[in-house]
């Protein structure tokens, strides 16, 4: 949110959270207090944090006014997002007037800047998201936009797996039908569904995979994502992981969170598989995953 950054530069990374969100489907649980997101980049830069990802996309309250004041502030290079999410987080009159142009929208927010932010101020990625087991007719006219987005500027795009599932629809879609190079896809949520011998599959493809759970509590989440990192660490894909704590609701900042990666999940790893590992998920795979050679 400062300006441009040298991916070698972005640092120690959570590659999947949230500063602020609002949405229909969570009523009374806003994100959306700029003191208390300038707690959480704070505790996050004291344990050693230096860049944080918010994939909250276009219509639900990301926060653009404020997220450059809250980096100069603490120091950590914030990451913003454009998109749009799954159809149930929007009121549907809201919703259609967003369909025509939404590529054009997209691409803009990525070049040109972000409605209510100040000059300068834009979109380092593209959110889009998958429904249960499927993709329905919303998701797909999304996806569409996204992948003309992205090849008209070359921006990564990151994908939230309803429970975990239909990252090979997504893949299909995205890589397959459209074009977007597995390289420039982060697949989220997957550790959600535990199933190991899909994300060996789904990592196969080259695409990122973004593996969040400290803030999730009432997911199948922590007590699987060590053996899912192990698992594809051994099958080969660790230039491909990233960690996030993906806090999506007030209750949640109650948990763990972003610091949680970095005091307990970052040293665990190191114990388990030396202490390059850690800095590859948190510090070299970032950067790799949200570098972009900007085409317009």
């Amino acid at each position: 949110m400062r300006g441009d950054v040298d991916p070698a530069g972005l640092g120690v990374c959570d590659a999947h959270d949230h500063l602020f969100l609002r949405s229909p489907r969570l009523p009374g649980e806003e994100l959306d207090d700029p003191a208390a997101a300038e707690t959480v980049l704070r505790d996050f830069a004291a344990a050693g944090g230096q860049a944080f990802v918010q994939w909250t996309p276009h219509g639900m309250g990301r926060g653009a006014h404020v997220l450059a004041d809250l980096s100069r502030a603490t120091g950590v290079h914030v990451v913003a997002a454009t998109g749009l999410h799954q159809a149930v987080h929007y009121e549907p009159t809201a919703l259609a007037a967003l369909y025509d142009g939404l590529a054009e929208r997209l691409t803009a927010e990525l070049t040109a800047g972000l409605p209510g932010a100040p000059a300068g101020v834009r979109a380092g990625l593209i959110k889009v998201a998958g429904d249960y087991h499927g993709l329905d007719g919303h998701t797909r006219r999304v996806m569409q936009a996204a992948a003309e987005a992205h090849h008209a500027t070359g921006a990564p795009i990151a994908v939230h797996h309803e429970l975990g599932t239909a990252a090979p629809d997504v893949l299909d879609l995205l890589c397959g039908r459209y074009g977007v190079p597995p390289q420039r896809v982060i697949l989220g949520h997957l550790n959600r569904l535990p199933d190991l011998r899909l994300h060996r599959d789904v990592a196969a493809s080259g695409a990122y995979v973004a593996l969040d759970g400290p803030s999730r509590a009432h997911h199948a989440t922590d007590h699987h994502l060590f053996d899912t990192v192990a698992a594809l660490v051994e099958a080969g894909h660790a230039p491909q992981l990233l960690l996030g704590a993906d806090t999506t609701t007030r209750s949640a900042r109650h948990t763990p969170g972003p610091v949680h990666l970095l005091t307990a999940l970052a040293p665990r790893l190191a114990r388990a598989f030396g202490p390059e590992l850690p800095a590859r998920l948190l510090k070299a795979n970032p950067a790799r995953a949200f570098g972009v050679e900007w085409r317009s």
